[in-house]
């Protein structure tokens, strides 16, 4: 014979219906500490993303800062740049320039002081320039007007020491041949003569003799 105990078995599912509420409300605070938690990630992520963005913004501005600063200085480089190009042509153009005027002076300048130096009795048949070197060919009537010339060629002091290539006489002249260096720099000056020394200042007077010392 089996017995069953339909109380036990009631009792049981009655037990059973009696716990259901308390884990359906634990279930409803898991989800909602679930959802915050989602919710509160969320809004940290949304605030990192934010921050984030502001400070990509920031470097974004500082960035285009520094570029136009960097594009004002590329400008300003160039202008110098070009002004550097174009003080140096002058320069050249200067330069050039008075490299003409020194070659138009020299033969002036060197036409002249061989004309000065020319003494009586004594004339010029050729003058040769090469380079830094004269050739002069000429005639006088004897040799002392031809040493008088190399005396005076001697003393100017662009011109080198003359040196006497050739003297031939032919009739009544003589005939002769000079050659000398020459430079265009202006000679050193001499050097300035020395001051003379300040004089010592006078010593000054001393005391007066009293009366009656002369005896002693």
């Amino acid at each position: 014979m089996i017995k069953i105990n339909l109380l036990a078995e009631g009792k049981r599912a009655v037990t059973r219906k009696a716990k259901g509420p308390a884990a359906l409300e634990r279930q409803d605070i898991g989800s909602w500490l679930l959802a915050a938690g989602v919710l509160l990630g969320l809004l940290v992520f949304a605030g990192y993303w934010f921050y984030l963005r502001r400070e990509i913004q920031q470097k974004d501005e500082e960035i285009t800062v520094a570029q136009r600063e960097v594009d004002e200085l590329a400008a300003i480089i160039k202008e110098v740049e070009d002004y550097k190009i174009k003080k140096a042509e002058l320069e050249h153009k200067i330069a050039v320039i008075n490299q003409l005027k020194a070659n138009q002076r020299g033969p002036v300048k060197l036409m002249d002081q061989v004309s000065r130096a020319l003494p009586e009795l004594l004339w010029l048949d050729s003058m040769e320039v090469a380079g830094a070197t004269v050739r002069i060919r000429g005639r006088a009537f004897n040799t002392n007007a031809v040493a008088n010339f190399i005396e005076n060629l001697d003393k100017v002091p662009e011109f080198q020491e003359p040196i006497l290539v050739d003297t031939a006489q032919q009739g009544t002249t003589y005939n002769f041949q000079i050659n000398f260096g020459f430079t265009l720099a202006k000679p050193p000056e001499p050097p300035a003569a020395p001051k003379p020394a300040p004089r010592p200042p006078a010593p000054p007077p001393g005391p007066p003799a009293k009366p009656g010392a002369e005896g002693f």
